[in-house]
């Protein structure tokens, strides 16, 4: 599957977000850096998959818990309270993206370096169920 350049773009300002709220974290909850990290990855979720798509993402109604979590904590690490917002935060990450931890951890497991590490991490063995 081939990138547009928008794309591409939105995919930089993800990968930036993610950088930004890695290093926030790291530097014991930054309020400054989780807010950037934050308004990157929107930006650049917005960028990669449009205007439309991301809204119908977010509206969707088994996504409404998830969305109205993880804007809150968005909105609570604006007010200057980063760990609460950061707890709160994953909260709505994992209600909105957890379908997707699967996929990524399989896609993880393929890669051969890393992938039997994941793998074993996972908990998967590899083996086929007996039948």
């Amino acid at each position: 599957m081939w990138l547009s350049d928008q794309q591409k773009v939105g995919v930089a300002f993800c990968s930036g977000g993610a950088f930004f709220f890695t290093f926030g974290v790291i530097m014991f909850f930054d309020k400054a850096m989780l807010a950037m990290g934050n308004i990157l990855f929107l930006i650049g979720l917005t960028l990669t998959m449009g205007v439309n798509r991301t809204f119908l993402f977010f509206a969707r109604r088994e996504k409404w818990k998830g969305t109205a979590t993880f804007a809150l904590g968005i909105l609570v690490i604006f007010l200057k309270y980063p760990l609460i917002g950061f707890v709160i935060e994953c909260y709505g990450i994992l209600n909105l993206f957890g379908d997707f931890f699967g996929v990524i951890v399989g896609f993880l497991g393929s890669i051969p370096i890393i992938g039997p590490y994941i793998t074993r991490a996972a908990g998967s063995s590899g083996r086929a169920l007996p039948v």
